[in-house]
């Protein structure tokens, strides 16, 4: 009896001090699905967005980049190191006198065509407002479910995806530790059913159900 009710305490801390802590987070990503789901005129950010460009001296090395992706990577990053940037890098399609990639961060994609044979980067910024940048960490994984191999190179992209990994599972325990602490009311049990078996239903209609609806 003791050990059930030590249970019941530390299920109900774990619940309220990780609402507490993802608070912000669950808001955010709340908020950033309802604004890919509408189109508000009010959190327009990429008709907003404003565009700079430059033309910016580098150095190149006299080695050949297009002969595997990963010189093609490291030479970007050398560029972007140069020009100060920072960013996930996307590459372009090879050319063996020409670089083209693209560097984003939340608020900020830089466009980069660097002409290796005359060292010149032309450098296209794209700065986002506050809209551009809470749509952007809805999105922003730094990996392309299109294309496998293109992985993570940037330090803060690797830090973003763990604390989204963070809130996906603090998520996941917040609901176990809710089914718990309705289970233990037993004057709950059956209107908690009730709720429990249609989302259950209404999850499992739009996971399978569509897919037999409109075959």
């Amino acid at each position: 009896m003791r050990s059930e009710f030590q249970l019941r305490i530390w299920n109900k801390k774990i619940h309220i001090y990780l609402g507490l802590y993802f608070l912000f987070f669950t808001w955010l990503f709340a908020f950033t699905g309802l604004m890919l789901n509408h189109s508000w005129k009010f959190a327009e950010f990429y008709p907003n967005r404003k565009i700079t460009s430059s033309d910016k001296p580098i150095q190149i090395p006299p080695v050949p980049v297009d002969r595997n992706a990963l010189a093609r990577d490291v030479l970007a990053r050398d560029i972007l190191r140069q020009l100060g940037l920072r960013g996930e890098l996307a590459m372009g399609a090879p050319s063996p006198d020409r670089l083209d990639f693209t560097a984003s961060r939340p608020g900020m994609v830089y466009q980069i065509q660097a002409n290796l044979s005359a060292g010149t980067a032309h450098v296209v910024a794209n700065r986002y407002n506050a809209w551009g940048i809470m749509h952007t960490l809805h999105t922003f994984t730094g990996v392309s479910a299109a294309n496998p191999a293109v992985k993570r190179d940037w330090f803060l992209t690797t830090v973003w995806a763990l604390a989204m990994d963070a809130v996906a599972i603090g998520l996941i325990l917040m609901v176990l530790s809710s089914y718990y602490m309705w289970w233990v009311l037993l004057q709950k049990r059956a209107f908690g059913s009730i709720a429990l078996a249609a989302g259950c239903v209404c999850c499992f209609l739009f996971v399978f159900g569509l897919r037999w609806i409109y075959q």
